[in-house]
């Protein structure tokens, strides 16, 4: 079956991208507004490049992996100065040594909370047969 594009760039609507990435309109124009998508426009429409699709596409996974958006536009940023990439890969380097060591930091945060809500919750626990001991949980009030 032939493209029924041959010979032209792709082209996609808002909501053609919307619903692909099962994101909100608003969301594509709040990244539009922050600088990481650039579509042209027809009017009052958006005409979205396939280029804008990759860089959504990327924006998606750099917030699931919790890069800020202003970390992921300056990887754009370097993308384009360096079409060679290698500085935007050495800096993505840095980004994700600098978000592993700052999930490792949380994960041992929140190791240190659990095992402080288990030590209160045995504490809780002991008062309460304590309190059973002298006479049930009507004291507690």
């Amino acid at each position: 079956m032939p493209d029924k594009h041959a010979g032209k760039e792709v082209t996609y609507s808002i909501s053609e991208l919307a619903q692909e990435f099962d994101i909100t309109a608003r969301t594509i124009r709040y990244y539009e507004d922050e600088g990481l998508i650039s579509p042209t426009r027809e009017g009052q429409n958006r005409i979205y490049s396939h280029k804008d699709k990759i860089r959504l596409k990327l924006t998606l996974r750099g917030k699931r992996l919790g890069f800020s958006l202003a970390e992921i536009r300056e990887l754009f940023d370097m993308y384009d100065t360096d079409r060679s990439s290698r500085t935007q890969l050495l800096s993505m380097v840095q980004l994700i040594e600098s978000k592993r060591e700052a999930l490792r930091q949380q994960a041992e945060d929140i190791q240190m909370v659990l095992a402080e809500l288990e030590a209160a919750e045995r504490r809780c626990a002991g008062a309460l047969d304590n309190l059973g001991d002298q006479g049930g949980l009507s004291q507690l009030g």
